[in-house]
């Protein structure tokens, strides 16, 4: 749909990469897919020049930088032939990854293994911040069932510190989770609970790591590009303290009309005591 020379002048803020697509995918699949959410300008998918096959990503270039932001909220992780999308700004693409990772990285456990997957891990916890990869859910190798835990990463501790204190020990699909920080691993793989080998076991958000993050000099640009995500705490116990932002009411219970605290009519009298029953005859 998109020649070379239009793909290197199309507008960067305005267009999503989209990630992780099975051989199946096509332009048209994928421009029928994006319109549902946005007006779409263009879409490029790089191929192979001797196999003519798509390399498994592409690009997506809206009209407004608003449907660009909106299809990667709507989109990401929905899956397409069995594959969860991965759609983020092409700006930012080439600043993520590794360059990303801070250290913020939470091991998921105690997961439903049917009704649990990348799709509800990704909805449930990039309420808390920026996931800078793709939720995974270790499966198991030969029948792709899961086996109940899984990561998840942030691009910074604040993000990860406050999915810890929401969701540690809470119900998701009727099971009680697990959040903590994920174990280091002696290689640059995925971290896991059990994946060190040899020496004590260290997890992150370590001192050392938050130090590092918050001089980390990429974070501008997904603080400043990324679509904001906070929280919902408004019904929790501790909001106030988790926002800073505790609802004060005025004296009487609650706000009347023109922020005035209502006048309550007094509480109706008790009722009369019964009548005592009358001696029974002799």
């Amino acid at each position: 749909m998109a020649s070379l020379p239009t793909v290197e002048h199309r507008n960067q803020e305005a267009t999503c990469y989209v990630g992780n697509l099975d051989p199946q995918v096509d332009e048209d699949l994928l421009v029928e897919l994006f319109t549902q959410v946005g007006r779409v300008a263009s879409c490029h998918m790089p191929k192979d020049k001797l196999t003519g096959a798509h390399n498994g990503y592409g690009f997506i270039e809206f009209l407004d930088i608003t449907d660009a932001d909106y299809a990667m909220q709507i989109l990401s992780m929905v899956k397409l032939y069995g594959r969860p999308l991965r759609v983020s700004k092409s700006s930012l693409d080439k600043k993520t990854g590794k360059d990303l990772d801070v250290g913020a990285n939470l091991f998921i456990g105690n997961l439903d293994p049917v009704d649990v997957d990348e799709k509800l891990l990704y909805d449930t916890f990039s309420a808390f911040g920026t996931i800078i990869k793709p939720p995974h859910i270790v499966r198991d190798e030969q029948t792709a069932q899961s086996k109940g835990f899984g990561f998840v990463s942030f691009d910074a501790f604040e993000a990860s510190d406050a999915a810890i204190e929401c969701m540690n020990n809470q119900f998701l699909c009727n099971r009680q989770i697990i959040v903590n920080y994920a174990f280091k691993k002696k290689t640059d793989s995925e971290g896991g609970e059990t994946g060190n080998t040899g020496g004590p076991l260290e997890r992150h958000g370590s001192r050392a790591e938050r130090m590092l993050a918050a001089s980390n000099p990429l974070r501008k640009y997904v603080q400043k590009s990324a679509v904001q995500r906070t929280p919902n705490t408004m019904f929790a116990t501790s909001a106030g303290a988790a926002t800073g932002m505790a609802l004060r009411l005025p004296p009487g219970g609650g706000m009347g009309i023109g922020g005035a605290a209502p006048t309550l009519p007094p509480p109706p009298p008790p009722p009369p005591p019964p009548p005592p029953y009358p001696p029974p005859p002799r």
